[in-house]
Order: C-alpha cells, then structure tokens, then sequence
C-alpha cells in the first residue's frame, strides 16, 4: 500500500467514528409542514440553558448525519427563520406538535403570505 491509501483510509476510519458519536437515533419522523419544538442549548456567561423554537419546518436538506431542517416562527409580526443541523450537539431535543399537510417539499411560498394565510392543514394519522 502507499503511503496516500493509507492516510485515505485512516481519515475514512475517523470519519465514521465521527458519525457513529453524533448520530442521533432517538429522533422523530420530520416531514415539510410539521410544526416543531426544537430544545437549543444556549451559553450565556459561564451558564448553559435551553431555550425553545417553535416553529413550521418549510425545508430540509441534504441526508444523514448532515442532515439540516428549516424552521420558520412569526416572532412580533416578523418571521424568523433558523437552520438546524438536527445531529448537532446544540439540539437537545425535537419534538412533533402538529403534521401538516402539504403537496410541496419546500414551502418558501409562506414568506409571502400573512397572518391566517400561512397557516398549513393538519394531517390527522397515528403517529403521534
């Protein structure tokens, strides 16, 4: 073997280990339109917290341990909107509150809307 393989195979090696720590098995089914609770841990000062964001999940991306959601709020009559890397050791838990029922994979048309209009149908199935 030369010297090139085997740092490759080395770093594939470390890499995996990686994945196998930060990988999050105890996660919930996430789809587009899901209304969410996702637990951030804050650092303030020397004190860590968790503080919550609720939100409707209008896209995810990429797969596996990269795998990020996009979740939208309407805080104070602005929307907000927050990518979470969900494998992050910064989210200490996601919760499910509502299925929404949708026909799109990405829902970017809610930025534009307002008030009850940006509301998304509830999908009623046993999975909560």
């Amino acid at each position: 073997m030369k010297a090139g393989e085997i740092i490759r195979s080395i770093e594939t090696e470390e890499i995996e280990s990686l994945r196998q720590q930060l990988n999050k098995p105890d996660l919930p089914d996430i789809y587009v339109g899901d209304t969410i609770k996702v637990a951030v841990k804050i650092q303030e000062g020397g004190k860590e917290r968790i503080q919550p964001y609720e939100g409707v999940v209008i896209a995810k991306r990429h797969g596996g341990i990269n795998a990020t959601i996009t979740v939208r709020k309407i805080f104070q009559g602005v929307g907000v909107e927050r990518v979470f890397l969900i494998h992050s050791p910064r989210i200490a838990d996601i919760k499910v509150i509502r299925r929404g029922k949708v026909r799109r994979a990405k829902l970017f048309y809610l930025r534009d809307r307002i008030g009850k209009a940006t509301r998304v149908k509830q999908r009623f199935d046993r999975s909560l």
